[in-house]
């Protein structure tokens, strides 16, 4: 799948054309291959910044033993718009994935997969473009009606567009706000909260973006840019 050769020039109203078009090639089925290497990614950015820091973390599944990594920092002039994230956060991404020696079996973005008013969230989005499975694991919701999950470890509750699933929120540990999980391409619904909850090692966040995030935060701070470590996944 070839994506537009410059992000940046699209309109929002033609970045939402793209989305429909890569829609319509998500495949939310049964992931049938073994999976023995899982990596997670995550985005960095300020809100107002045209720089654009990305990481890929991969582990050994299921030990989720760290065996690699990558980074990439690009720029982009891509509005900040909900729902059209990814349009900020591809270029950086395919970055990072393209220098990895060794690609995963299935990746874990940081972000919503179909659980998107257009089914393309950023997990969607990339997994279609690099014909890769792909998860998406959100902090916060982005679309879609749940009810709360108890108040108990890997508690869920499905999240509904009228009477369509599209994810499911998922109490990762006690006393803590759900996290939001959607399959992006080539898995099902069921494998990826399966595959999320064997990723949960006692934070908030699965281990794969968690540490995707702390890899990204250090390249930032590195370059100079702003500690953003301090979120809410522990």
């Amino acid at each position: 799948m070839m994506i537009p050769a410059n992000y940046e020039q699209l309109t929002a109203e033609q970045a939402i054309a793209y989305q429909n078009e890569l829609r319509s090639q998500i495949k939310i089925q049964p992931l049938e291959k073994h999976i023995s290497i899982i990596a997670g990614s995550d985005i960095s950015f300020n809100k107002y910044s045209e720089i654009v820091y990305a990481g890929i973390v991969l582990f050994k599944y299921p030990e989720m033993e760290i065996i690699g990594h990558a980074t990439a920092v690009s720029q982009t002039t891509f509005p900040y718009i909900s729902g059209l994230l990814a349009f900020r956060e591809v270029p950086a991404l395919l970055e990072a994935w393209n220098k990895l020696e060794t690609k995963p079996d299935l990746l874990v973005l940081d972000g919503q997969g179909i659980a998107h008013r257009r089914r393309m969230g950023i997990a969607s989005h990339f997994g279609v473009i690099t014909n890769t499975p792909t998860i998406g694991s959100a902090k916060s919701r982005l679309f879609g009606r749940y009810e709360e999950p108890a108040n108990e470890p890997f508690a869920a509750s499905p999240m509904y567009d009228r009477q369509e699933v599209i994810g499911v929120a998922l109490k990762s540990k006690r006393n803590c706000n759900p996290i939001f999980i959607s399959p992006g391409h080539k898995v099902s619904l069921d494998q990826s909260v399966d595959i999320i909850k064997n990723c949960i090692k006692g934070y908030r966040i699965p281990e794969p973006t968690r540490q995707a995030h702390i890899l990204v935060n250090q390249v930032r701070v590195e370059l100079g840019g702003k500690d953003n470590s301090q979120l809410s996944m522990f």
